[in-house]
């Protein structure tokens, strides 16, 4: 006889973050304001996704992959997970480029489109994909036409 398993619970660990206005996304750059906050002067690539309720107040963010100098491996399960434990209405993404230049590669705009495609399917909207860097200085995807 197989066994089956019964999922009791999920554990997220929760780091409470003091949180007012601030965390209210109104445009990409009160978006960019707040990744450049967490992920803005890494060393390494960080793809960063804030969880937003249906008033576009950050609930989450989640730190969902640390990668390498110049590329981070981004898996949509990885980035809808948070989401989803959340019950977030949204997601803006975000990483940073540690060499300070916000412009996209041609892998930022593709990952970005299949992370749109993903949400459509998960009914949970990719409002923006914000690159940041320190300075907060960003580069929009949504300004830009890419979602």
């Amino acid at each position: 006889m197989k066994t089956i398993y019964e999922i009791l619970k999920i554990k997220q660990v929760i780091k409470e973050v003091e949180g007012d206005e601030r965390f209210i996304i109104r445009s990409p750059e009160d978006a960019a304001k707040i990744a450049a906050e967490f992920i803005g002067d890494e060393d390494r690539e960080v793809f960063f996704v804030m969880c937003l309720n249906t008033k576009n107040k950050v609930v989450a963010v989640h730190r969902c992959h640390v990668g390498g100098l110049n590329v981070s491996l981004v898996i949509p399960r990885e980035v809808f997970e948070s989401a989803i434990l959340n019950n977030s209405a949204s997601i803006i993404l975000s990483h940073q480029h540690p060499s300070g230049d916000t412009y996209p590669s041609r892998e930022d705009i593709d990952v970005t489109k299949r992370l749109v495609e993903c949400g459509k399917i998960l009914g949970i909207d990719v409002l923006d994909h914000v690159i940041v860097n320190a300075e907060a200085e960003y580069y929009s995807m949504k300004e830009k036409g890419y979602i």
